[in-house]
């Protein structure tokens, strides 16, 4: 093929073992620069030239383009960080580091391919995380993967999933800054795993529960009861504050949630307007919050100079906010103590639809109470109400609360 150029092509030459060309585009930032093509052959960079010249009649072009990994980092700090709510923040952070940047932070951004996605989620659903993130190499004793005996540490479809998800969010930003012409991530679609079936306590578990707890006094009796009765979030029943309270009215405000984010304690709004309500209380919950507050005011006194004065409603035996971890602990702890099944704290929200189903209260009213987006979520639960038995088990444990509140 002759090299002689065609009219109006002077910026397509000889290059290395191929041809290359350029087109004076405009940058994001205003400023006029050449951005070049290559190929092996006259032809294939004659194609990419013509396609160049369209892009950079449409609008500005990029000259060069970030690796996926400083990328990354960019846009968690400028357009995450500022934009979201800081739990959901570390959770994009937290993927970005365990999960994307590892399998693909090497790559160019404009480089990305459906392929390279695949692969990448392929390459996540089958490899071990404690492997790959070291994780027994990095206790004192390895005991499983870093001493020879891998323990397939998988990751879920879910985590997967969220991991596409924040990537996807990461290359849609990246159109909107011009970086790039399309979203690779969105192309690439992770099959769902199943639902893991959830078992919430029973009515008759929820009462043992109870009553252990205040059987011998426990700090958090009050927390326990706002969470099955109200079906209040960890961080919700933490962050809870007396200005949010009043016992006369019976009601309580919720919209503040305590969280460690960071390795920091935040105090800060719920994280949706659904979240935020004002809820009717129980009189076995006015009577627990009553409770609290003489507990509370005896435990400042024993403390003197060591108080630390707070308006939370749960706090330490010093005045200090209580860990959310430590508020896990103590749930699993009390559930062995009362000899009841452990489940995780979040799942008491079903108990608390259980409750609310055998008392018989309208969908629509539990619906409020739950704070659920959706009545269909509302009528999940309700589905899962063994109607006769469960009304007996809630009356018991309505009388029984009552009476020990007024001891």
């Amino acid at each position: 093929m002759s090299t002689k150029r065609s009219n109006g092509e002077g910026s397509i030459y000889p290059y290395k073992n191929g041809h290359a060309a350029y087109v004076w585009v405009t940058k994001p930032d205003g400023k006029r620069a050449r951005k070049y093509v290559y190929g092996k052959s006259r032809d294939e960079v004659h194609d990419k030239w013509i396609r160049l010249h369209a892009e950079a009649k449409n609008g500005p072009v990029s000259t060069s383009s970030p690796t996926l990994g400083p990328y990354l980092t960019r846009w968690l700090a400028e357009v995450v960080d500022p934009d979201l709510k800081p739990k959901t923040a570390e959770t994009y952070a937290m993927h970005v580091r365990l999960y994307i940047t590892p399998g693909l932070g090497a790559k160019r951004l404009d480089k990305l391919t459906v392929r390279d996605i695949r692969t990448w989620v392929n390459t996540l659903l089958a490899q071990c995380q404690c492997c790959a993130q070291g994780k027994d190499a990095k206790r004192d004793r390895p005991r499983c993967c870093a001493a020879g005996a891998c323990c397939k540490q998988l990751a879920s479809r879910r985590t997967v999933q969220d991991a596409r998800a924040v990537l996807r969010s990461a290359l849609t930003n990246a159109i909107t800054e011009e970086l790039i012409p399309k979203n690779v991530a969105a192309l690439v679609k992770v099959r769902s795993g199943r639902k893991v079936k959830r078992h919430p306590w029973s009515v008759e578990e929820a009462r043992e529960f109870l009553e252990a707890a205040r059987s011998v006094r426990d700090p958090l009796y009050t927390a326990y009861v706002l969470i099955l009765v109200l079906g209040f979030r960890r961080g919700e029943v933490l962050g809870l504050t007396w200005k949010n309270v009043n016992l006369d009215a019976g009601e309580v405000t919720v919209d503040l949630q305590l969280q460690r984010i960071r390795r920091q304690l935040v105090h800060d709004e719920t994280k949706t307007e659904a979240s935020s309500a004002v809820l009717p209380l129980p009189q076995i919950c006015v009577t627990a919050l009553r409770l609290r507050q003489k507990e509370q005011e005896a435990a400042k006194q024993a403390a003197g100079e060591l108080w630390t004065e707070s308006d939370f409603v749960f706090t330490t035996r010093y005045g200090t906010p209580v860990e959310p971890r430590n508020f896990n602990r103590s749930f699993a702890s009390r559930s062995d103590k009362a000899g009841v099944r452990r489940i995780r704290l979040h799942d008491t929200r079903h108990t608390c639809g259980s409750l609310l189903a055998a008392l018989d209260v309208h969908p629509r009213v539990a619906m409020q109470i739950l704070r659920h987006s959706k009545i269909a979520v509302t009528m999940e639960v309700y589905t899962h109400i063994p109607s006769e038995a469960t009304r007996k088990a809630l009356r018991k444990l309505g009388e029984h609360l009552g009476q020990q509140a007024q001891k």
